[in-house]
């Protein structure tokens, strides 16, 4: 047996070895690739109730995004008619020094 072929017997043995290790049998692509996949499959089968969810919360969210934009730009909100009198009222005293 020469060189060439104690390697060749050598890598054919390694790659067995590889194939019969794999717990699905051989695969095609690299293994991120395949655990990205596993990973959205796992989440795919899970998502019905969760994407509800996190629906449901986004919408609230979204109201609640609404209520604090209405709040800051409404000038005749009860804070901003405070805040008006509070300054008229430092700015008088500021006048009488």
């Amino acid at each position: 047996m020469n060189y060439w072929t104690a390697i060749v017997i050598i890598v054919a043995i390694w790659g067995l070895v590889q194939i019969l290790r794999a717990p699905h049998g051989p695969r095609v692509g690299s293994r991120a690739e395949d655990e990205d996949h596993d990973e959205h499959s796992r989440e795919r089968s899970a998502a019905p109730g969760r994407e509800r969810e996190l629906k449901a919360e986004i919408a609230l969210l979204r109201e609640r995004l609404e209520v604090l934009e209405r709040i800051t730009t409404d000038e005749e909100s009860r804070e901003s008619r405070e805040r008006r009198r509070l300054e008229a009222e430092i700015d008088s005293l500021r006048g009488q020094e």
